[in-house]
Parts: C-alpha cells; sequence; structure tokens
C-alpha cells in the first residue's frame, strides 16, 4: 500500500524505487541505464587510449598523443625489445588469471548467455590487450574498448536483476558507446551494436542504443578531444559509372579479407604444433613484429599515424601493396602468437591501402573518376565489412569519417558486394569463424541461448511405461491392454534400452492370418534415441530422420539406462512457444 512505503528503510525504499523504474516495460528507466552505460563507455575508452598513449611515449620515446605508425622511430634494439617485453607480460597476465576457461566477448554473450559476461574477465582482456598495443604489437584497442564496456553494461544490467533481452540490448548499448567513442561516430557505433552484438534491429532498441552512443560520444570527447578524421576533398556528384570500381573494389577486398583470416589461423596453428611452449610464443612474436618494424614502424601498433601518412601523402602503389603485406603479416603474428587484439582498425588501414593502391590503374584506365583518397575509404570500408562484418556500421563510418554524403553511396555498394563474396564463399566474418573453430555453432548474436537452454531432460515424461524384452506376446497384451497406452519401451535384464514398441500394433496383430510368434518382430527404433543433453532443434532434427512421433530418452549411449520419453508433438509446441516469447521480447509486443 503506498502510506506504507513511508516507513521502510533506504535500501528498502531503493529497492521499491528499481522495481518502480526498471520493471519490464519501464522504457524510462531503461533508457537512464543505456545513457550510463554509453557514458561509462566513453569513459572507458579516454581511459584506455591514454594508457596506450602513456606506455608508447614512455617506451619508445614518441610524443604523447602521437600515432606510433605514424612516427620516425630510430632503428635500434627498442624494436625488438620492447615487443618481446610486451610478450612476456602477456604471459604474465595469463598465468595470473585464476579462472581457467575461456572469455566470453559480448557477440558470445548475447548469443548463449543472456548478455552474461564476467567483469573480471573483461579486465583481464583489457590488461592483455594493453599488453599488446602499448607495447607496440600489431593489434588495435578496440576488443578492450567493446569488452570492458560490454562488461560494465552486464554488471549494470545483472545488479538491476534485467529481463533476458533488456540484458542483450545494455551489452548492445556498452559495445555501441565503445565504438562510437573510439571513432567519434555515433551511428557507426549504434548499427554496430545491431548488426554484430545485438543481432537484429527493432524500434525498442533504438532509442538505447542511440542514446548510448551518443552519449559515449560526447563524453569521450570532452575527456580525449577530437577522434580520427579522414579528409578526401570534395567528391561531387556521383554517377552510374562510379559503381564499377566500388563494385570491383570490394570484391577484391573480399577475397583479401579472407586470405588475411585464414593467415591468422594457421598462425596459430603452426605456433601449436612447433613445440614451443605456450607462454614463450607472444615473446618470439614480438621479435618477428619488432624485425617487420626495421622494414617499417608503419606496421606497429593499431595504425592510426600510418593511416595518416598513406591518406595524406603521394605514395607509390608498390609501396602500398608492401606495406599491406607487412601489415598483415604484422597483425597475424601478433594475433597467432598469442597477443589479444583484434583486426579492426586493422582491417580499416588494410582496405585503405587496397582502395589507394587500386586508384593508380583505374586513373589509367578512367582519368579523373574518382580520388586516391575516395577509393581509399571505399576499400576500407569494404575490407572492415570482410573481416568485422556489419555493412551499415562500416558505411555509416565511412560517412562519419570524411563528412562527404556522396561516397557513401558507393561505399555502400562496396560493401554489400564485399559482405556477399564473404557469405557465399567463406560463410564467416573473423569472430564468427573464430567461434566456429573452438566448436561453438555461432554465425551472429542472434540469441540462441535459449535453444540450449530448452534440453531434452527439461522437456521428456519420467512417467514411462516399460516391458522386458523375454516377455512374451501374450504376457505383453495382458500386460498392456489396448488403450492402456499407446506406446511401451523395451527394456533389457539391466534396464538398457532395446526398442520402442506400438501397442495397437501388438493387438492388432493377434487377428492375422499369420500372427507373429516373437515380441522383437514389433521392435522399432532400436538405434534411434534422445538423450537428456540434447537440445530442442537437435530432438526435432532426430524425429525427422528416424520417422517417429515418439522416442525414448537414455542416460547415454554406453549404458542407454531408460529415464523418460519425449514426443515430437510437445518438443515443436514447446519450441514454438519459445520462438514466440523471443519475438515478443524483442519487439516489446506482450508479456
Amino acid at each position: 500500500m503506498p502510506h506504507k512505503r513511508h516507513g521502510l528503510s533506504f535500501p528498502a525504499r531503493l529497492g521499491w524505487l528499481r522495481r518502480r523504474l526498471f520493471a519490464r516495460g519501464g522504457e524510462v528507466g531503461f533508457l537512464v541505464l543505456a545513457v550510463t552505460a554509453g557514458v561509462l563507455a566513453g569513459c572507458v575508452v579516454s581511459l584506455i587510449r591514454f594508457l596506450s598513449h602513456l606506455l608508447h611515449s614512455q617506451l619508445y620515446g614518441v610524443a604523447f598523443s602521437t600515432g606510433l605508425s605514424g612516427s620516425d622511430l630510430r632503428r635500434n634494439w627498442l624494436l625488438i625489445a620492447v615487443p618481446v617485453a610486451g610478450g612476456l607480460l602477456t604471459s604474465l597476465i595469463l598465468s595470473l588469471r585464476r579462472r581457467r576457461g575461456g572469455i566470453v566477448d559480448p557477440i558470445e554473450a548475447n548469443a548463449l548467455y543472456g548478455g552474461r559476461m564476467s567483469l573480471a574477465d573483461s579486465i583481464w582482456v583489457t590488461l592483455q590487450n594493453l599488453a599488446s598495443n602499448g607495447f607496440g604489437l600489431s593489434a588495435g584497442l578496440e576488443a578492450a574498448y567493446t569488452q570492458l564496456s560490454s562488461g560494465l553494461a552486464s554488471k549494470l544490467g545483472l545488479k538491476m536483476k534485467l529481463r533476458r533481452e533488456d540484458m542483450r540490448v545494455l551489452i548492445g548499448c556498452g559495445s555501441a558507446g565503445a565504438i562510437a567513442a573510439a571513432f567519434g561516430a555515433p551511428l557507426t557505433g549504434a548499427f554496430y551494436a545491431f548488426e554484430l552484438i545485438i543481432g537484429t534491429y527493432s524500434a525498442v532498441s533504438l532509442a538505447p542504443v542511440i542514446a548510448a552512443a551518443i552519449a559515449a560520444t560526447l563524453v569521450s570527447q570532452a575527456l580525449s578531444g577530437k577522434s580520427f578524421t579522414i579528409e578526401i576533398g570534395q567528391v561531387g556528384a556521383i554517377s552510374p559509372g562510379d559503381f564499377l570500381p566500388a563494385l570491383g573494389l570490394g570484391a577484391c577486398c573480399a577475397l583479401l579479407g579472407i586470405l588475411v583470416m585464414m593467415t591468422v589461423v594457421r598462425t596459430e596453428r603452426l605456433a601449436s604444433a612447433s613445440g614451443i611452449p605456450s607462454w614463450l610464443r607472444p615473446a618470439l612474436g614480438g621479435i618477428l613484429v619488432g624485425g617487420l618494424a626495421f622494414v617499417t614502424p608503419q606496421v606497429l601498433s593499431a595504425g592510426h599515424g600510418a593511416m595518416h601518412i598513406n591518406l595524406e601523402n603521394e605514395i607509390p602503389w608498390t609501396a602500398l601493396l608492401i606495406l599491406f603485406a607487412l601489415k598483415a603479416l604484422g597483425s597475424a603474428i601478433t594475433i597467432g602468437s598469442g597477443f589479444r587484439g583484434g583486426l579492426f582498425f586493422a582491417s580499416l588501414l588494410l582496405g585503405a591501402l587496397i582502395g589507394k593502391a587500386a586508384a593508380v590503374p583505374l586513373e589509367w584506365l578512367a582519368p579523373g573518376m574518382l580520388s586516391p583518397t575516395a577509393m581509399a575509404v571505399i576499400g576500407m570500408t569494404a575490407f572492415g565489412v570482410a573481416v568485422i562484418g556489419g555493412p551499415l556500421a562500416m558505411t555509416f563510418l565511412a560517412l562519419e569519417l570524411t563528412g562527404e554524403f556522396p561516397i557513401t553511396a558507393l561505399a555502400l555498394a562496396a560493401a554489400i558486394t564485399s559482405s556477399m563474396v564473404v557469405r557465399q564463399t567463406f560463410g564467416y566474418s573473423f569472430t564468427t569463424w573464430r567461434f566456429h573453430l573452438r566448436g561453438q555453432s555461432i554465425r551472429s548474436a542472434h540469441d540462441v541461448g535459449w535453444i540450449r537452454n530448452l534440453t531434452v531432460g527439461r522437456l521428456m515424461r519420467r512417467d514411462v511405461r516399460t516391458a522386458s524384452a523375454d516377455m512374451s506376446i501374450d504376457e505383453f497384451r495382458a500386460a498392456f491392454p489396448l488403450g492402456s497406452t499407446q506406446r511401451v519401451i523395451i527394456t533389457d535384464d539391466k534396464g538398457g534400452y532395446c526398442a520402442m514398441v506400438q501397442v495397437a500394433e501388438v493387438h492388432a496383430d493377434q487377428d492375422a492370418a499369420e500372427p507373429k510368434q516373437d515380441l522383437s518382430e514389433f521392435f522399432h527404433h532400436q538405434t534411434d534415441v534422445l538423450l537428456p543433453g540434447m537440445n530442442a532443434r537437435q530432438a526435432a532434427g532426430l524425429f525427422e530422420a528416424s520417422h517417429s512421433e515418439s522416442l525414448a530418452v537414455v542416460s547415454d549411449r554406453i549404458e542407454r539406462r531408460v529415464i523418460g520419453q519425449l514426443s515430437e508433438a510437445h518438443t515443436l509446441r514447446r519450441y514454438s512457444e519459445e520462438l514466440d516469447k523471443q519475438r515478443r521480447d524483442i519487439t516489446g509486443s506482450g508479456e
């Protein structure tokens, strides 16, 4: 009753306020949480960026906030020693982490765990990413940005006891804020969340995700100043002929992106098969990346400085292609040898290099069609889609970094082409392919965790009717009269599963001209059984393959002890109910 609230203690009043503001359907309260997640993301990005610049300035002697890859570094022992030290620090951080097992990232959290992430694990990822990027290894900081921002958002959601779908959206708010703050691009951050983290766009998630992205951008700019921008000059009107080189560049970037992703994984496998102790591999990777830095320091760190150098200056196309090969190799060695980091900005730099190099033959064939910088932006977009995914997010990135709307149409055409080529020839982005290599059947952040929770063990009936395999037909008819039950599970003397018998079939055979003499002649589905750990989708597939309306559930495939029975109708009904619940949660159309 309302008049009783005045006698509540402060914690009780706080709990009552939380329930009122953040209850299911409380859009205003959830918007406050989303903005809070965005503010936290802006602070996270500014802090991690500051620490990275501080490490670069202290370890390499470059000016603070100057891009390491764009600095004129002396070719001395530091180019080897610092990456090696980063490798040893990475091994130390890995050894200090007490909790074993893989670390859940935002995509995996939203796909399998309803937005639940470990904040402690997110901090460990951030430290590992700083040990790579801060010590000059060829990896970006976006992995740390999104991991820690999403981890904080997940912690916030758990404290507020949000429902599953709201948790997933709040994780998206954290990631949106991280990417928006990293590039000063709120639209990019928002659609990064929609396409890669939440896995879908809906009217319910629009306001909180956009609000989080804007809040993060404003906070980051207030703390760190203006973010990365690209000047491409006046593009002018776009003609139909301009789309041809954009489409060709999109397909080329897709194929090269696949090559880079495969190189990373091949490097990991080579390192694992080498017999080198795992703690020593990052240090050896540091030696190799340092060796590449002797050729050009532009392979170091994420590549912001290298991006400015190669976009703002006249660079021979041969030098661009050589830098592309060295940067791709440096990133593959960094990730493959055990460093933590991502390929987000590396993919942008690689695409910009390919795009600007492709402008040379284009100028020969059609002088004045597209400028080298415009081609670089188109290549950056297409390569980012090939490796990271998110065609709309990468297209908005091109728009927000350049401020030129006409280039967006060409960037979108290249992005769609790149996405289609990668889907048809490879099928994965870098993140989802790494899930595939670990045995996780995740192709996006669409919520499939509820399917795994909807197991045979939860759906089955335990009150099953069983009979012994050595029972005679007459004994079976006496024990199970017609109409008493539809099916009986036959077991051996140890309770192990043998087969399924249709009661009506046994009774119908009594009036046959040549009745069967042994109960085993009525056995069906001797090898078709369900396990309690199977999910509803797997069970439905087995029902379809076995052409059965009901199957026995056994403890395991060795003892095959009968523990229950499950029908196809019940499985499909529960599966349909959960699908409908997910639809309503996403659209907000019902309780």
